[in-house]
């Protein structure tokens, strides 16, 4: 209400209500902006159904089937340790009287120990977290959630039976965080006022195209192409099998190693995380130390590989491509690397090798991150038992199994930062995701044969037969890793979810030939592609021999930055005659034509 002269005077009875009323009125272009967001978001829903109904639809094959629960083992009911409880429920609910009255009144009591957990906690961090609501939601949360965990140590369970339950346990902690729920997150209420129900939308948008595609995306769609920005190293395609193609890569020196390398990643994964961004390619790298590299590009399996067995990775694989590498250049022998699964073949290989009185076909093998001996594979392990390999080939069409579900797996690992955070910031935020060319790697999933996995998981993860000498053989021919004294370097990751540190180390107590050692900053992927330039982690080597990781890590010295000129040097001082890069040693100018560019098509098949 206002005077003549324009004066606003103190409302009538009445009045002040009135005008709250007003001020929460919704405005006629906040009616209309909800009302096509609704649109939007039935349309969305409309079409996501028209294209999972559609059999015919171009994209309709990519849709994963859905996978069966993760089987928890038969626990029968195991007797609870009554005093361990009962002292666990006494000091959650003193701690839980103790939080909230440090709410109610500030100051009559210390801080409870989850206000400091909650600010380190990367999912409480945004100051929107400190309003009073949700500080009390995410300190109560994160009480909860460590007498959760802490409880399954009060049951009498035996130590595998302890880990699988605390695994679950943490999955569902993980899980129900308030973080990631829509009216428990203040960051994401906050965007949703912000952009007026946009994000929602955008979010939405995220949410339906991940499950047409079966697969939780980690980065843009179209923000990476091989060959055009990731997998550019100029090379050849200069053999092709029913199971692999060996690119040979030009090189970059006048002179090479006359010894070259064979590279074999593993098949879980596309060959490429060897070669992303030229600034982070290890085959750049050692094209630029004098080194001819080769590189396997495993076929993705389909109906074609469903009888291929680890035989045919060992001897028709990496035996098979050393021998064509030999015979191309004129060479007595190769360095080989394995990485993760081809790194435990490419022991297996050694083996067969010595076996069969050819040791000298590898005159140096280097394993990343890779396991030979399975009794401490870490927590992959927990779950390989006859109701989760019966579960698997559930799931399997009988030829293959779909990559996706070992990508589900090993985001599991890691659920807080792969699955999570990602539901969180592109979900429920609506954020747009980030070119990162590592996540675009680790989403690039290849299928694997039915019968070789079955196997691989039964014989190695819950028999552990490879340490065993004899246990297993290859094209009939039983396999002693006692028997290998082939030079390896060994490298393992400290933060590594999939191959532990203390498993990989275990490699060191089967091989009789020198052996060095070394454990690198990050865990199975980051670990490994670690270029110089990218100035990050550090690694650690001991030169005195240490009976196990713990003595080693005690004795060891800490150098800042990349292994990989460790790795060089140590390769360089096994061979140091070289040739002119010339000739052969030229992709296509030998015996063996050029087939195609790098990175080849195999990497492209799904």
């Amino acid at each position: 209400m206002a005077d003549t002269h324009g004066q606003d005077l103190p409302p009538q009875d009445g009045e002040a209500g009135d005008a709250a009323a007003t001020a929460w009125m919704p405005s006629l272009a906040d009616m209309q902006q909800w009302t096509r967001l609704i649109g939007q978001a039935q349309q969305l829903i409309l079409e996501h159904s028209v294209a999972q109904e559609g059999s015919a639809a171009p994209f309709a094959g990519l849709a994963m089937p859905a996978m069966p629960q993760l089987g928890m083992p038969q626990l029968g009911v195991p007797q609870p340790d009554v005093e361990a409880i009962a002292k666990a429920q006494a000091e959650l609910f003193a701690q839980g009287l103790s939080l909230w009255q440090h709410f109610l009144t500030p100051g009559s009591v210390p801080p409870p120990k989850t206000a400091a957990l909650a600010e380190k906690d990367r999912r409480f961090a945004a100051p929107q977290w400190s309003l009073p609501i949700f500080d009390l939601m995410r300190q109560t949360y994160l009480l909860v959630a460590e007498h959760l965990l802490a409880s399954i140590d009060t049951l009498a369970l035996d130590a595998k039976q302890r880990e699988q339950l605390r695994f679950a346990t943490r999955a569902f902690v993980e899980a129900a965080s308030p973080s990631n729920f829509l009216l428990t997150n203040p960051q994401v209420l906050e965007r949703i006022v912000e952009t007026k129900g946009a994000s929602l939308i955008r979010g939405m948008e995220h949410l339906l195209r991940d499950l047409q595609r079966g697969q939780l995306s980690h980065v843009p769609e179209g923000a990476f192409e091989l060959g055009r920005n990731i997998a550019t190293t100029p090379g050849k395609v200069i053999r092709e099998t029913p199971l692999y193609q060996l690119i040979h890569y030009a090189p970059t020196t006048e002179e090479v190693l006359e010894t070259p390398l064979v590279i074999f990643p593993a098949w879980i994964n596309r060959f490429y995380v060897l070669d992303l961004t030229p600034e982070k390619s290890f085959v750049r790298y050692a094209l630029d130390r004098g080194i001819s590299v080769f590189i396997v590009s495993w076929k993705s399996a389909d109906d074609s590989l469903a009888e291929t067995t680890f035989d045919d990775y060992v001897v028709r694989g990496q035996v098979d491509a050393i021998d064509a590498v030999r015979d191309l250049l004129g060479v007595p022998s190769v360095h080989a690397i394995g990485y993760c699964v081809a790194g435990t073949t490419l022991a297996a290989t050694l083996a067969y090798l010595a076996a069969t009185g050819e040791p000298e076909k590898v005159a140096s093998a280097t394993f990343f991150t890779a396991q030979v001996d399975f009794s401490q594979a870490g927590e992959l392990k927990l779950f390989i038992d006859d109701p989760q390999l019966a579960m698997l080939g559930a799931v399997s069409d009988g030829s293959f199994l779909d990559g996706r579900y070992m990508a589900a797996t090993f985001n599991l690992l890691r659920g807080r930062d792969l699955i999570w955070n990602y539901v969180v910031d592109n979900y429920l935020l609506g954020n747009d995701y980030k070119a990162f060319d590592l996540l675009h790697w680790n989403g690039d999933t290849t299928n694997l044969p039915s019968r070789w996995h079955g196997a691989y998981l039964r014989d190695f993860y819950r028999d552990n037969k490879l340490v065993v000498p004899g246990a297993l053989s290859v094209d009939g021919v039983p396999l002693d890793l006692g028997k290998v004294e082939t030079p390896a370097y060994v490298q393992a990751g400290r933060e590594d979810h999939i191959a532990p540190p203390e498993s990989v180390w275990k490699i060191t107590d089967h091989f009789v030939g020198p052996i060095r050692f070394v454990l690198a900053g990050s865990g199975h992927t980051a670990g490994v592609v670690n270029p110089p330039s990218s100035g990050k982690y550090q690694y650690w080597t001991n030169d005195h021999p240490a009976p196990d990781l713990a003595g080693f890590i005690a004795g060891a010295q800490e150098t800042k930055g990349s292994w990989w000129p460790d790795w060089a040097q140590w390769l360089t001082t096994l061979s140091k005659q070289r040739v002119p890069a010339k000739g052969a040693r030229i992709p296509g100018e030998g015996k063996l034509p050029s087939l195609e560019d790098a990175p080849g098509s195999y990497v492209r098949t799904r």
